[in-house]
């Protein structure tokens, strides 16, 4: 394994040497970071780093949700965090969808707005059915769209699924290619001239170098946007990992729906991918063997949702598997983002909380205008 020491002189000075601004992580915001950076300071030197040879959490292996928060899982917030953080965190992820779509546009990111449906089994359907006004009203002033949220007595029927009694729309939810999304980034990054290297892990942070499996690079200012695995750097954090794991179809002749699904308060997801289905969550059923930065699939979240997949979702329709994985998320007691300085020379944009598509864009447009 090649070391810095190894390099040549040309490939230090180009890559490695006279760093000003260091990332750590070729998610959606270490790159959003890198390219906005570039933008406010275009002679300046970015770097950032990943320990894979693709990003190593949740960016390009995510279910292509563009969502803002469902009406049991808003509701549910609003049981243990005040309302005015709720809806500001809603509408930083509605603004960071916006701003995805501006910064990439949506053909680079294959954005289909076919909206969204929370699907009900229980009496929770009608609590939430109950609280559309107010949540329609609270959303509009986020969206400037009205009724985001409204009732769908055919949804069910028409789309051939089993158990579930009703369905609330969402108006301003979408889906998109995670894989074109976070290849276009990649593509702007290194259009602005940000030098990207994998590979490289980091190991620990001093005031002025990081140490990695490679050797140490100096930086004048290191910007931590790992996600889920940031507990590295920062154990007094209220951060966590969070896997999320997925399973998807072969394709399936005359599938009958299209768009996105959420139910049991978005613990488990579903969508089209032309003619597949992606279906992933289940966390719930192992909190903590799924609070890891581990990625693995296991026996009693994939035996679950190829069952409710059976029952629920395809009944009567043949399936077969092709194919599974699993991400790691950043998650917290609060849903909100950590964007802060943590020393002189280092900061960080983490936890954030499965929205990463949403909000992900936005907090490393947030990193670019706090760092100097």
């Amino acid at each position: 394994m090649l070391t810095f020491n190894q390099l040549s002189f040309w490939e230090k000075q180009t890559y490695i040497n006279h760093t000003d601004y260091l990332i750590i992580g070729t998610g959606i915001v270490g790159l959003t970071t890198a390219i906005y950076i570039k933008e406010r300071f275009p002679t300046k030197k970015v770097t950032v780093i990943e320990r894979g040879y693709l990003p190593t959490g949740a960016s390009s292996k995510n279910a292509g949700f563009s969502c803002i928060g469902s009406p049991s899982e808003l509701l549910d917030d609003l049981t243990h965090t005040n309302e005015n953080e709720v809806f500001k965190t809603v509408e930083k992820r509605w603004q960071g969808l916006l701003n995805l779509r501006s910064l990439l546009g949506d053909d680079k990111i294959d954005y289909l707005n076919l909206g969204s449906y929370e699907l009900f089994t229980d009496n929770k359907f009608k609590s939430s059915a109950n609280a559309l006004d107010y949540l329609n009203i609270e959303l509009e002033k986020i969206t400037k769209i009205k009724d985001v949220f409204s009732v769908d007595h055919n949804i069910v029927k028409n789309s051939g699924f089993n158990h579930f009694n009703n369905a609330i729309s969402h108006k301003a939810e979408g889906q998109i290619d995670t894989g074109k999304m976070i290849n276009n980034l990649y593509k702007l990054a290194i259009e602005k001239s940000v030098t990207v290297l994998n590979g490289i892990e980091a190991k620990e942070i001093h005031i002025d170098f990081l140490d990695t499996n490679k050797g140490k690079i100096d930086f004048k200012k290191l910007i931590i946007c790992t996600n889920g695995f940031a507990k590295q750097f920062l154990p007094e954090d209220d951060i966590l990992p969070a896997r999320a794991q997925v399973i998807i179809t072969k394709p399936i002749e005359n599938l009958k729906f299209k768009g996105i699904y959420h139910f049991n308060e978005g613990y488990y997801y579903f969508r089209n991918i032309g003619q597949r289905v992606l279906f992933g969550g289940g966390r719930q059923l192992d909190v903590k063997g799924e609070t890891t930065t581990e990625f693995d699939n296991t026996a009693i979240i994939t035996k679950a949702l190829e069952s409710i997949l059976n029952e629920n979702i395809l009944p009567d329709t043949p399936f077969e598997i092709e194919h599974t994985w699993s991400g790691i998320m950043g998650v917290g007691s609060k849903k909100s983002p950590i964007v802060k300085q943590i020393s002189e020379n280092v900061y960080c944009g983490v936890r954030l909380g499965g929205m990463g598509v949403a909000i992900g864009s936005l907090v490393g447009k947030e990193l670019s205008l706090l760092v100097d």
